[in-house]
């Protein structure tokens, strides 16, 4: 890791937690909510308390004015829930790419598990080298996925998060296994910082209480999107996961700092 590594590192989290909300949904499933009006949305979430926000390199004209001093992730592949196969990411960008459009970091999705998996893996690769090379940071979005694999299994969890450190990424982003107590095996099987995906929006109450188990098992943080850019409040639901990473508050505490209502 390079100097100019860990000062972009400092960008994207705060004392070496993150919560990263990504927005590069547009390419798998279209501008839903949240996402035809970015602009109102990353300032929200920035506002809220987010470190850094996500997207593809085609939509920095519309981050850097509204992302009130916040870090950038550039996404370097994707896919579409309409094409013929959603694990199938193809790259979209390139480490200069994402240079070029202001970034301070860069990402990438690998699926473990899936038939894309040798492609992929080489792909990463290919990324951490070259962004080595910049000092540039790597997330690595790696996901248990595939024909027979269960997505919450902690071994299989910890297998992908190893997987990204062996690769060189410096930031691993997976799924998560249902409770603390499983998680803390996923942490434990790397050294990187491990953030959590957020998954299909749920309650307030469920986002929060996911969020509080991920840190109680030693993770750095989230990189969650759906559950933030499409919640009626983006900014109320960013503060409220950033009062738990950065703040170490309760589930409660959270929702009623953040001005949400407490669900049963």
């Amino acid at each position: 890791m390079t100097v100019g590594t860990d000062a972009r590192l400092d960008r994207i989290g705060t004392d070496g937690s993150y919560v990263i909300v990504p927005m590069d949904h547009g390419i798998t499933i279209g501008a839903v909510q949240g996402l035809k009006d970015i602009e109102s949305t990353i300032d929200g979430v920035t506002s809220g308390g987010a470190d850094a926000v996500l997207t593809q390199k085609g939509i920095a004209p519309r981050v850097h004015d509204n992302k009130n001093d916040k870090g950038y992730i550039v996404h370097l592949n994707g896919s579409t829930t309409i094409g013929p196969d959603e694990n199938d990411k193809r790259m979209t960008g390139t480490v200069e790419e994402a240079i070029r459009a202001g970034a301070d970091a860069v990402s990438f999705h690998i699926n473990v598990g899936s038939d894309h998996e040798p492609d992929q893996l080489t792909q990463l690769s290919e990324v951490t080298e070259k962004a080595d090379r910049f000092g540039m940071p790597v997330l690595a979005m790696a996901y248990a996925r595939g024909p027979g694999v269960d997505p919450e299994d902690p071994d299989a969890l910890g297998h992908a998060v190893r997987l990204a450190e062996e690769l060189g990424a410096d930031i691993v982003k997976t799924g998560y296994s249902g409770d603390a107590d499983s998680f803390q095996h996923v942490v434990e099987s790397t050294r990187l910082p491990v953030v959590i995906a957020g998954g299909s929006k749920g309650t307030d109450r469920e986002t929060i209480e996911m969020v509080r188990g991920v840190m109680d098992a030693g993770g750095a943080g989230v990189s969650m999107g759906r559950s933030i850019f499409q919640h009626e409040d983006p900014e109320a639901i960013a503060r409220a996961v950033a009062g738990v990473v950065h703040d170490d508050l309760s589930t409660e505490d959270a929702l009623a700092e953040a001005g949400l209502a407490l669900e049963a």
